[in-house]
């Protein structure tokens, strides 16, 4: 809940309550919401919880709206719901999971390959994604079932009708949203589980960003001879997810942590690339023969936190302490 600090003479006296809306009250359809949600589900809503997506519903068809694996290859399933639902919602959300239990290696593989649009097998993508030391037999994916739904903060008989399927032993959560409406501009209020963790986006961070190896090979040396982070097509919009004053590690595929920087610039959007001028903070290679890298592995061992590794801007982001410390240790690495 949002509430206004109502101040008498710079004291806080008093807290005034914020009234809220969903998003079909501004004539937004659910795969508005859906749309909403998988595309900043790890950059921005679960900023600290390691969740591979693999699919993503179909018109037409009886399933729930995103699908997504974590580390140990259960199935994370999100249901979500534009304005009340109710109990109904539930049941439906119960049924996409009983259908997906079913669901083999093979199938899985299969939505996985027409949702990311590669010839990777999954195993070896999951492997990637959260930095195993091997890939997940065929079998132990898919062992378990986790339910989200995500809907309106006031929907009561909703949050009731989940209460009541968890006591019974089902492994369902609910996740509130609220939309708010200041001065004409609206606002997106969301909780993510356990704890809403988040580092204040007010404050400096650090992010390890990919340097796009796997789709061109000179990326990085373009970053590197134009000053500047760059992401392109369709993850091209994350780099609006760092600012002035963030630390930036190259990520890059294969070897390690490449370079350090810090954003100097604001977001410069050329078609299908946009970047963000920086200031390299280490010792740039001259060409590739030179290249040196920070292996991953250290990275989590320096650090005593793993990522997930599939996407351009790698999560959880870290905090000021933990980039100096970071910082540090890539500038002596690559000297």
């Amino acid at each position: 809940m949002l509430y206004k600090i109502i101040t008498e003479k710079g004291i806080f006296s008093n807290i005034e309550p914020i009234g809220f809306k969903d998003v079909s009250y501004f004539g937004n359809n659910e795969k508005d919401l859906e749309n909403l949600i998988s595309q900043n589900l790890l950059t921005t809503l679960f900023e600290d919880g390691s969740l591979m997506p693999i699919f993503q519903e179909r018109k037409w068809q009886p399933e729930a709206d995103i699908y997504a694996l974590n580390s140990k290859g259960d199935l994370i399933i999100f249901e979500l719901k534009r304005s009340s639902a109710g109990e109904d919602a539930v049941h439906q959300a119960l049924r996409y999971a009983q259908k997906a239990n079913t669901w083999t290696y093979s199938e899985l593989e299969e939505k996985f390959k027409t949702y990311e649009d590669t010839t990777a097998s999954l195993k070896e993508a999951h492997k990637e994604a959260f930095f195993l030391e091997s890939p997940l037999l065929e079998r132990e994916f898919n062992q378990k079932q986790h339910l989200i739904v995500i809907g309106g903060a006031a929907d009561n008989s909703l949050i009731e009708a989940i209460d009541y399927w968890k006591k019974s032993g089902i492994s369902i959560d609910f996740m509130p949203y609220r939309v708010y409406e200041i001065e004409k501009q609206l606002y997106f209020e969301f909780f993510s589980l356990p704890y809403d963790k988040h580092i204040n986006p007010a404050n400096a961070k650090g992010v390890l960003f990919d340097t796009n190896k796997s789709y061109d090979d000179n990326a990085i040396w373009e970053m590197f001879n134009n000053g500047y982070i760059a992401a392109y097509g369709d993850a091209k919009n994350v780099v609006c997810h760092v600012k002035k004053g963030d630390y930036v590690f190259l990520s890059h595929k294969g070897w390690g942590i490449v370079a350090a920087c810090q954003v100097i610039g604001d977001v410069v959007k050329n078609n299908e690339t946009w970047y963000r001028k920086v200031k390299y903070l280490t010792q740039l290679p001259i060409e590739k023969s030179n290249l040196k890298a920070l292996p991953f592995w250290k990275v989590r061992e320096i650090l005593d936190k793993n990522f997930y590794w599939a996407k351009t801007i790698k999560v959880p982001y870290l905090s000021m302490e933990e980039s100096e410390i970071l910082l540090k240790r890539v500038v002596d690495y690559l000297k």
